[in-house]
């Protein structure tokens, strides 16, 4: 009988010690908002916001473009049956349309390439009066050149075939 009163008590202490464990360990869980499922979800939803967001942008870029492509080129006529004349007048109209189109291009890249040379040569003065120097990318050459060359001229002087030929007499 002491052997089933020491059974019970070692059982009844395993028992105790389980609870207590399943006590600490529902205290130890986790007690927060974000769950890993709720994470999933929410990166689920923001992956749909931004890609909506992304085909909107894009859309609103594609309608800006034609509108653009419309206000420099005017809307497309028809030239169905009508007299040559009325057809010569919408060819000149056009291609002062594309001049005009042309000349605006030149001027911005022209502008372009000033504003560029200007930031670059305040660039140079910010540096020169910080007293940092930049020092020029030097361009990579073979130190074996010269002498590549030297070994060409040598290598033709020396296999020069027509003056090795011997000329046979007949």
């Amino acid at each position: 009988m002491a052997d089933a009163a020491k059974k019970e008590e070692v059982d009844a202490k395993k028992a105790e010690v389980k609870k207590r464990l399943q006590d600490e360990a529902a205290l130890k869980k986790k007690k927060g908002f974000m769950t890993p499922e709720r994470k999933k979800a929410l990166r689920l939803i923001i992956r749909k916001k931004s890609a909506e967001l992304l085909e909107k942008e894009r859309q609103a870029m594609n309608a800006d473009k034609l509108k653009a492509v419309m206000d420099r080129c005017g809307e497309a006529k028809t030239i169905d049956g009508i007299p040559l004349e009325e057809l010569i007048d919408i060819v000149k109209q056009y291609h002062e349309r594309s001049y005009l189109n042309e000349s605006q291009k030149w001027d911005l890249e022209f502008d372009v390439r000033r504003s560029d040379l200007e930031i670059h040569e305040l660039n140079s003065r910010v540096n020169d009066l910080r007293g940092k120097f930049q020092k020029p990318k030097l361009k990579k050459v073979s130190q074996y050149e010269n002498k590549f060359a030297k070994l060409q001229k040598k290598a033709v002087n020396e296999f020069n075939f027509k003056g090795q030929l011997k000329s046979v007499g007949k």
